[in-house]
C-alpha cells in the first residue's frame, strides 16, 4: 500500500481541520482529492508530506510511518503545494540542479525532466520571468526529479492554458502508471479525465471514496434535466411539479431538475412553461455529472 491513512485527525486549538480520516491508495492509482475550500485537503497533504504533524491517528507512505521514518518517507514523496514555492532569482536549470543535489540525484536526469515537463526553451530563463503556467511546470519538474514513488499534487494545473493542460494531464497519467498519485483540484473535468478514483472530503471528514462510475451508480436513482427558459422561473414553483426531488438555479435562467429515475419530467416541464408563460429555450436529460454529485455531498 503506497499511502495508508487511519483515523487521522488535526486540531488547530479547538478548531477541527480533520476528523478521523481513513483511506488507502495503491501503486499505479491516480486518486482525485476533492472538497470545498476549508474542507481539509491542503492540511492532509501537508501532513502526508511531512510539513505539519497530525494530532491523532496514523499515516504510512510505502509502509513506513511518516513520523517514525520522517526523512525516508519524504525522500519517497514528490510534493507540489498549492502555492508553488520557487526561488525566483534562480534560472530554471540552475534551480533543478539545486533540487537534484539536495536529493543526491545524478544531474543527467535533469535534461530528461526538463524535456518531460516542456521546459526546454525556458531552461535558461529566470524563474521570476516565467508565466504562472511555466512556474507550475518547474514545480512539477522538481516534484518528479528524484523519481519518487508517491506524488502529492495540490492544484497542479493552476494557471495553465488549454494546450498546457492537455500536456500536463498526459504527463500525470503517464507517471501514474508506475507511481501513486494523490491529486487535489477544483476542476471536475480534470478528475473525470485522469483519475481512477475520487475521495471527497467535507468539513474535515470523508464523505465519498469511490470510482467515478460507482459514484454515478450510487446516485443512479436520480435523473438530471437541465432546462433553460426565456426568463426567470420561480424555484419554489418548480418544486411543486410532481416527482421533482430537487431544483437548483444556475446562471442565465437555467435550472437543474432532479427526479426519481422512474419518471420522465420533460412533459411536465413543458406544461409548467406553458402555464407560467415561459418559453423553453433548451432542455437536456443527462447522467448526473461529478460536479452535481460533489455539490450534493458537500452542501
Amino acid at each position: 500500500m503506497s499511502i495508508k491513512v487511519k483515523k487521522l485527525s488535526k486540531l488547530y486549538g479547538t478548531q477541527k481541520a480533520l476528523t478521523e480520516v481513513s483511506f488507502e491508495i495503491n501503486k499505479g492509482e491516480i486518486v482525485g482529492f476533492l472538497g470545498p475550500n476549508g474542507a481539509g485537503k491542503s492540511t492532509l497533504m501537508k501532513i502526508l508530506s511531512g510539513y505539519i504533524p497530525q494530532t491523532n491517528g496514523d499515516a504510512k507512505i510505502c509502509n513506513l510511518d511518516i513520523n517514525e521514518n520522517s526523512i525516508e518517507t519524504r525522500s519517497r514523496i514528490g510534493y507540489l503545494p498549492e502555492h508553488n514555492p520557487l526561488y525566483l532569482d534562480m534560472y530554471v536549470k540552475e534551480y533543478l540542479e539545486f533540487v537534484a543535489d539536495i536529493y543526491k540525484v545524478n544531474r543527467k536526469y535533469i535534461d530528461e525532466m526538463i524535456k518531460k515537463t516542456g521546459l526546454i526553451k525556458e531552461q535558461h530563463k529566470l524563474i521570476g520571468s516565467l508565466s504562472k503556467g511555466y512556474r507550475q511546470r518547474v514545480g512539477l519538474a522538481q516534484a518528479l526529479i528524484h523519481n519518487p514513488e508517491v506524488l502529492i499534487l495540490d492544484e497542479p494545473t493552476t494557471g495553465l492554458d488549454p494546450n498546457q493542460l492537455i500536456e500536463i494531464r498526459s504527463l500525470i497519467k503517464e507517471v501514474g502508471r508506475e507511481k501513486t498519485v494523490l491529486l487535489s483540484t477544483h476542476i471536475m473535468q480534470e478528475v473525470e479525465a485522469i483519475c481512477d478514483r475520487v475521495i471527497i472530503i467535507n468539513k474535515g471528514q470523508i464523505v465519498a471514496n469511490k470510482t467515478i462510475v460507482e459514484l454515478q451508480k450510487s446516485k443512479g436513482n436520480r435523473k438530471l434535466i437541465t432546462v433553460e427558459f426565456d426568463k426567470k422561473a420561480e424555484k419554489k414553483e418548480l418544486m411543486k411539479i410532481g416527482n421533482v426531488l430537487e431544483a437548483r438555479e444556475l446562471k442565465g435562467n437555467k435550472y437543474q431538475i432532479f427526479s426519481d429515475s422512474k419518471f420522465d419530467l420533460r412533459p411536465a416541464l413543458f406544461e409548467f412553461a406553458v402555464n407560467n408563460e415561459l418559453t423553453v429555450l433548451q432542455m437536456n436529460m443527462e447522467e448526473q455529472k461529478l460536479e452535481s454529485i460533489f455539490q450534493e455531498l458537500t452542501k
